[in-house]
């Protein structure tokens, strides 16, 4: 008989199992959000009063708020250590969706801050990679939501079932990144003017080719009214550039583009967030904007500052290609 014990800290609650040949031999929990160390040891150590003859560990990865989940993460980590234990690793939030009927939901937790962590799933399987949002994004999609608020938590017999498919993970999800983010070194960020529109376009051009702006449209964007522009310059040269439009009560982020010499820098995380400060002075509901499908750069750098996907629009970009319209809601 092969006994795993089950381990889970994603959620407010703190989930310690032990199963065996898909069966329940003990399973306990304990509901406070910021007592997930303090208990965790206690609740495993009834659990070893059962069975003490553990043959593997499966931890809840995530996503969840960092301390609680680091907290589950590692003990599971050392207690597979001390024992010489096969350590498997799983989604909390696709434990939590395992056996729903429904052929479309989303799964949301809370992630404290007034956001959730959630992800969408469609005829049983995960659609993309579990983000973070406000509750109220997530009422566009008119599916059922299930997850903490309906007191739907990972189901210790899906957390071990999970372990045994490919659907495992190896790294903890940690889906929101520190408030604090150091400036890129090196980079200045100052407002757009007319004599920066040559070096724009050239990099507008690299970047686009055939679907870039002209320069008369680029004249004619910086020129309109209710308008934020602004550049980032390495050695008084511009190697990147952003900008968004007011429009009535939504603000439209309207371009942010790095001369791929100067990508995966932080250039294009500092644009967006000066661009999403002065949207949040413009008295505006939310901010939209639209990524190609296949971006894999972009998405998760509108994802992790709370943009959702809200619908697509096809041949947006030109025929057959598709753009995915993200929507960040600011109250």
């Amino acid at each position: 008989m092969s006994t795993t014990l089950v381990i889970d800290s994603s959620t407010n609650k703190t989930i310690v199992a032990l199963v065996s040949d898909g069966k329940l031999l003990f399973s306990a929990s304990h509901d406070d959000p910021l007592a997930h160390g303090e208990v965790l040891p206690k609740l495993v150590a009834k659990a070893l009063s059962v069975s003490n003859e553990i043959e593997s560990v499966v931890v809840g990865m995530g996503p969840g708020p960092f301390t609680g989940l680091r907290a589950g993460i590692a003990f599971a980590q050392s207690f597979a250590f001390a024992r010489d234990l096969n350590l498997v690793g799983v989604c909390g939030l696709d434990a939590i969706a395992a056996g729903k009927s429904d052929p479309e939901f989303l799964i949301s937790v809370d992630a404290r801050r007034k956001e959730v962590f959630y992800a969408r799933y469609k005829d049983g399987a995960r659609i993309g990679e579990p983000g973070v949002a406000q509750p109220i994004t997530l009422a566009p999609f008119n599916l059922p939501i299930y997850g903490d608020q309906t007191n739907d938590f990972p189901d210790p017999l899906a957390m071990a079932a999970l372990a045994k498919t490919k659907s495992h993970t190896e790294k903890p999800i940690y889906i929101r990144r520190p408030d604090a983010q150091p400036l890129p070194a090196g980079v200045k960020f100052r407002a757009l003017t007319q004599l920066d529109l040559v070096e724009i376009f050239a990099i507008e051009k690299a970047a686009y080719g055939k679907e870039a702006w002209s320069m008369a449209q680029l004249k004619e964007e910086i020129a309109g009214k209710e308008r934020f522009y602004l550049i980032a310059e390495v050695d008084q040269k511009v190697v990147g550039y952003g900008g968004a439009v007011k429009l009535a009560d939504i603000c439209d982020v309207l371009t942010l583009t790095v001369d791929e010499s100067h990508r995966r820098k932080g250039i294009g995380r500092e644009l967006l967030r000066r661009v999403l400060d002065w949207t949040r002075n413009q008295d505006c509901d939310a901010v939209m904007l639209e990524v190609r499908v296949g971006n894999e750069e972009a998405m998760p750098l509108y994802s992790s500052f709370g943009f959702i996907e809200i619908s697509r629009r096809a041949n947006y970009y030109g025929p057959g290609k598709t753009a995915i319209v993200m929507r960040k809601e600011l109250r």
